[in-house]
């Protein structure tokens, strides 16, 4: 009862954050909420296992996922806001505050991958997951996660390259969507 009071909760304090881009299935906000909601489903339905075994093989993966999960974030929107400096958005935009950049970010873990917080949000799924792998939610919650995640990152392309064009065009042939020199 408890984990369903929290989803709940957690799902209306971002409604807010997410209600512009839900009228818009064309915005990558749209995808994004999505996703947020299955992976904090995921988050909830495994939470009673987060601690079993915590030496255990498959507990060590799950903690190396969520500790670059935590460095992919960090870093990510330090870089945001410090090389792309974002300015104000239109009364009408459904991007969040942060998003705004006005200078396309290149360097630190942009340098390898277009969407380091999209690919910090993929490891916490990843590593929610191998917390209980064989459950059939943990699946479905997970493959959904990953799917809505490659929906806001392909949405979020087409947006950068209204915004940034070439410069943006070019950059997607020099650094891959999520894992460094893989996808």
């Amino acid at each position: 009862m408890l984990r369903i009071v929290l989803f709940l909760a957690a799902s209306i304090a971002l409604l807010p954050l997410s209600w512009r881009s839900l009228g818009n299935p064309r915005a990558h906000g749209f995808y994004r909420f999505f996703a947020f909601e299955l992976l904090l489903a995921l988050i909830l339905v495994n939470a009673p296992l987060w601690f079993r075994s915590p030496f255990s093989a498959r507990q060590w993966a799950a903690w190396c996922l969520g500790a670059a999960s935590i460095g992919l974030a960090i870093e990510g929107f330090r870089l945001l806001r410090l090389i792309g400096r974002p300015g104000p958005s239109a009364a009408q935009s459904a991007n969040l505050p942060f998003e705004n950049t006005t200078r396309l970010v290149t360097a630190g873990a942009y340098r390898w991958i277009r969407h380091p917080l999209y690919a910090s949000l993929l490891a916490l799924a990843w590593s929610a997951y191998l917390k209980h792998p064989a459950s059939g939610w943990s699946i479905v919650l997970t493959l959904g996660t990953t799917g809505f995640l490659v929906a806001t990152a392909v949405a979020e392309e087409r947006e950068n390259l209204r915004h940034f064009g070439a410069a943006y065009a070019g950059y997607m042939r020099s650094a891959k969507r999520f894992i460094p020199f893989v996808f």
